[in-house]
């Protein structure tokens, strides 16, 4: 699957952001208006001023309305959500060459909250994989014990874990060692 660097970035982005919720083991990490800073930072999101309370509790709704679109049961559900998401954001396509970057799409208005600009270039990103097929790229991480989200990229359709070298390697391990378990004591 092609997928331009922009729509990647908001992917990323959108992961990043769903990441930072909280679920049965791990605390919400989208806490402050500092946390909320070094989540823009660490995404490099541009166009973005001072942050206060109200952003911080728009972008966390923005993330769950993220989180529900990862959710969805179908591709129509999905696009309902989606629909949803770009819409109230106020989404406004416009080419932009800023900071190095070549030519560019930004789906937000000029001077959008974060919360808007969140919405409107990750829900486009997830209108994109919508509208190619590609919907089931959308995951939670099959470990037990972690729910983390990633978009899955491989040719194949077949990764499983957020990380493999985490998540992925500790499962492996785990079963060889109880296959090690298994075969002594026969």
């Amino acid at each position: 699957m092609l997928i331009n660097h922009d729509t990647r970035c908001a992917l990323d982005a959108v992961v990043d952001l769903l990441n930072t919720a909280p679920d049965e083991h791990t605390p919400d990490t989208l806490t402050d208006t500092g946390a909320l800073r070094a989540f823009v930072e660490r995404n490099a999101v541009s166009d973005v001023g001072a942050l206060d309370e109200t952003d911080l509790a728009a972008v966390r709704e923005v993330r769950d309305q993220f989180g529900r679109v990862f959710a969805a049961s179908d591709a129509h559900r999905a696009a309902e959500l989606v629909n949803a998401l770009v819409a109230a954001a106020g989404t406004t396509p416009r080419l932009t060459d800023h900071d190095g970057y070549d030519w560019h799409i930004h789906y937000f208005a000029p001077g959008a909250s974060l919360a808007d600009h969140l919405a409107a270039d990750g829900g486009m990103a997830l209108a994109f994989l919508v509208v190619a097929g590609e919907r089931e790229r959308l995951r939670r991480c099959a470990a037990p014990d972690c729910r983390r989200a990633f978009v899955d990229l491989s040719r194949n359709r077949s990764r499983r874990y957020c990380d493999s070298r985490t998540c992925g390697n500790r499962l492996h391990v785990a079963a060889y060692r109880a296959r090690q378990r298994g075969a002594s004591g026969n």
